[in-house]
């Protein structure tokens, strides 16, 4: 009977010239994802409390002896803020940034890749390519949570906010919510409902960043500290032509 053939794997520094540092996260996003992380966490946190308060006053007597519960809303409002402002550098640097901090989810090469993607998550037969930032169902989980989320968050909680001070200028910027999303019972339901979509949303990023990290081996978890990948050599041709584009700038300009 004949023996198997023996299979001799690559020399180790073979292996190593077929892999490459890829700069895939800039600065300002790791800062935004970490500002972001933060700000979601103390929110959340503080939100619960203010909703289901866990916790007593360790002062007998009037509330303002200990004003605990004050605390928290003045930490969730600020935290909130935080948040904001996060946001809305991110959305700048959605136009500065680099092609990875980009998403174009009006081009037909976003749906399609959506679609492939999606069918290789449920294991059934496709043409998903090979994406070295975020996919295209990742970016459009963004858009839908950290999109449409925020915006929904943000919007019912201001209004929560300015509600006890009916009447004065900034209340006047929320006055329209109820005619549409309905009276203050409604807008403080819909302010918990994004709240949990948000926090559903941070589980299964957290789930799905792990197993990048695990299948890939590409340093997806690392990549979000340094802002650098570990891609395979010839395997970008999968990846979206402006993102090489932009890659070879960045290798040039170094």
């Amino acid at each position: 009977m004949a023996k198997p053939a023996k299979i001799t794997p690559a020399p180790i520094a073979e292996q190593q010239e077929q892999l490459e540092k890829v700069y895939v996260w800039e600065l300002p996003v790791r800062i935004f994802h970490w500002v972001n992380a933060a700000a979601i966490v103390v929110l959340l946190i503080t939100g619960y409390y203010i909703a289901f308060p866990f916790v007593g006053a360790t002062t007998q007597g009037e509330a303002y002896y200990s004003f605990f519960m004050g605390w928290m809303r003045y930490i969730h409002f600020y935290a909130g803020f935080i948040f904001i402002i996060n946001l809305i550098v991110r959305v700048y640097w959605f136009w500065a940034g680099n092609e990875y901090a980009k998403s174009r989810p009006w081009r037909l090469e976003f749906w399609t890749g959506l679609f492939e993607t999606a069918k290789g998550y449920m294991f059934l037969p496709n043409k998903k390519k090979h994406y070295v930032g975020h996919n295209p169902m990742a970016e459009f989980s963004y858009w839908v949570f950290m999109g449409l989320g925020s915006i929904l968050i943000i919007l019912t909680g201001l209004y929560m906010l300015l509600e006890p001070q009916w009447g004065t200028t900034l209340s006047a910027t929320v006055a329209w919510m109820p005619a549409v999303f309905g009276n203050s019972f409604s807008i403080r339901g819909l302010h918990h409902i994004a709240a949990i979509a948000i926090l559903m949303f941070c589980i299964i990023h957290i789930y799905m960043a792990f197993r990048e990290d695990w299948l890939s081996k590409n340093g997806a978890i690392s990549s979000i500290f340094s802002g650098y990948k570990t891609e395979t050599k010839h395997t970008h041709g999968d990846d979206d032509d402006d993102k090489q584009k932009d890659r070879d700038k960045f290798k040039k300009a170094n």
